[in-house]
């Protein structure tokens, strides 16, 4: 009886033990030409954002306005760090190649031109709420096609976040530019 016990344990143990050979760490989640182009753009796309905004928080007069490009700011230096991490993790460049943008449509980044008007503009709110919509939107559509095509769920996630803020961003700076 004594020899059963231990034979089955030693079965039991080697059962034990194959099983634990079975198991490894957890595959990581898929990323494809898509996620990593669509990060490359936007770590560009959210530096011009960061520029933007440090001359709304400079110039402007109205709290809400400073208020606002000041949380831009933050947010985009956290997500821009973010997105660097992930393509660190990834073994990919930190820049897309340049015509990246031909691969996704095409979209226009802000012209550093466009900046510098804006650091001079008489009408200041409201030329920096007219590029911050556009600026938004474009970041809105570019998020749309991570959501469509990408393959790496915590990027296709956080593109979706992006496009709920960023729409909320742009309904706000609407109904400001109309009061």
């Amino acid at each position: 009886m004594r020899a059963k016990v231990v034979a089955t344990a030693a079965v039991l143990g080697l059962l034990l033990i194959i099983a634990g050979c079975g198991t490894s760490e957890p595959a990581e989640a898929p990323v494809n030409a898509d996620d990593v182009m669509f990060v490359q753009m936007m770590v560009q796309h959210h530096r011009q954002g960061i520029e933007i905004a440090k001359v709304g928080t400079a110039r402007a007069a109205k709290q809400e306005i400073k208020t606002l490009t000041a949380a831009i700011e933050s947010t985009q230096q956290n997500e821009v760090e973010m997105m660097l991490r992930w393509l660190h993790s990834w073994d990919q460049p930190l820049t897309a190649p340049s015509a990246g943008h031909d691969h996704h449509g095409g979209m226009s980044e802000t012209d550093v031109k466009q900046i510098q008007a804006l650091k001079k503009s008489k009408a200041f709110e409201r030329d920096l709420l007219n590029l911050l919509i556009a600026h938004q939107d474009d970041a809105v559509q570019m998020a749309g096609m991570e959501v469509y095509n990408g393959a790496n769920p915590a990027v296709k996630e956080w593109a979706k976040q992006v496009q709920a803020s960023r729409k909320g961003q742009i309904d706000m700076m609407t109904e400001w530019l109309k009061g």
